[in-house]
């Protein structure tokens, strides 16, 4: 059976005015729109065209959710626990309310994430920079006051970056952030050396977020720039923030979320710190080989597969197995399946493919993502 899904986009604050209706062809809606959810978490299930919503077809049984997500200004930074690590959290609280206030986990999974660039530059904040490239980003602030603290505490023994975030997030450490965010719009505005572009997108966080330590949290972290088509994939643990632009996203079912600054919302610190990975690099970019048609982004879990299809007039048809999403991102495409069922499918919009459709044909002109659970998952 194929079913036709559409969603209403969220308004969330960091969400961009225009970049959803410039996809979709169509007029602003006047406001923020973030993300697009296509899934069956009970917080926001798909709609069904002809009615109903996704999670009555699922149970909520799907491993996975697919969005679009269009930001114009940084998302909080974050980081996703492990399913240990989520398992344990989920007991411990396991005498909270749903709606309580200092609960961080709300559920038992964890929530590895791929997004692929929609749109021709995406930014990012992902993972932590080697120390020794940070000390070198520091030097080209100057001799300021709170640089030599934030400089002297990362070459600290132990875990200086973990201590280091902690303490920044703490509330201790105000005079400091107000000094090192003084010193990256100097530096900024100076536009030169290797790391302006990394200080121009620094300092650009500092005017959305006004004195918040998160944007000193966000020196410490790798500025990726992803160009249309390319992608990045984050594992448990690694801090993470997206900055602007426009991408489809893919994570485990999920809604596990430990947030380490840029953000009005709750922070706790000590559980934030227990899960996170201070391991250094950079994070690979995805550069995927097309093949064919088929461009596959493969990612080391089995809660979901992403792959793009592009289309030039020629059907393509693709083997599936378990509960299917196929979005809509340019063109116009129809989805087929073996059953003999067929839907028009528009921009910004999907069609979902139950689990006895093996095989579904592509055709028409134009681009679409293919969701579905990785190949360990495809049972559920």
């Amino acid at each position: 059976m194929l079913l036709s899904l559409s969603n209403v986009p969220r308004d969330y604050a960091w969400g961009s005015p225009t970049l959803l209706a410039d996809l979709e062809g169509r007029v602003p809606a006047g406001g923020p729109e973030a993300e697009v959810w296509f899934g069956d978490h009970p917080g926001d299930p798909a709609d069904v065209r002809g009615g109903g919503t996704l999670d009555a077809v699922t149970g909520g049984s799907l491993p996975y959710l697919l969005k679009l997500l269009a930001a114009a200004s940084p998302l909080s930074i974050q980081v996703h626990p492990t399913i240990e690590q989520a398992k344990a959290g989920w007991a411990r609280e396991a005498e909270l309310g749903a709606d309580d206030p200092t609960r961080n986990y709300r559920d038992d999974n964890h929530k590895p994430e791929l997004i692929v660039a929609l749109s021709e530059r995406f930014e990012s904040l992902s993972g932590l920079r080697p120390l020794t490239d940070t000390r070198r980003l520091l030097s080209a602030l100057g001799g300021g006051k709170g640089v030599a603290e934030l400089s002297s505490r990362l070459g600290a023994d132990g875990d200086a970056l973990r201590d280091t975030i902690g303490w920044l997030l703490s509330g201790d450490a105000q005079a400091v952030v107000d000094d090192v965010i003084a010193s990256v719009r100097a530096a900024a505005d100076a536009g030169s050396g290797e790391w302006a572009t990394t200080l121009r997108a620094v300092a650009e966080i500092a005017d959305a977020y006004q004195g918040d330590p998160g944007v000193v949290v966000a020196l410490l972290m790798n500025h990726v720039v992803l160009q249309r088509g390319e992608g990045v994939f984050l594992r448990a643990g690694l801090l993470h923030a997206y900055i602007s632009g426009l991408g489809v996203e893919i994570m485990a079912a999920s809604d596990n979320v430990l947030r380490g600054g840029l953000t009005p919302k709750r922070i706790d610190v000590p559980e934030l710190l227990s899960i996170l990975d201070t391991t250094t690099g950079e994070v690979p970019v995805l550069h995927p080989a097309q093949i064919g048609a088929i461009t596959e982004y493969a990612v080391p879990v089995t809660d979901f597969a992403l792959s793009r299809v592009t289309l030039n007039g020629e059907a393509v048809s693709v083997d599936v197995s378990g509960p299917t999403m196929v979005l809509v991102t340019a063109g116009r495409v129809e989805v087929r399946g073996a059953s003999g069922d067929a839907v028009a499918i528009p921009v910004g919009a999907a069609a979902f493919a139950t689990p006895d459709e093996e095989r579904l044909t592509l055709s028409g002109q134009g681009e679409a993502f293919i969701a579905s659970p990785g190949e360990s998952g495809a049972a559920g």
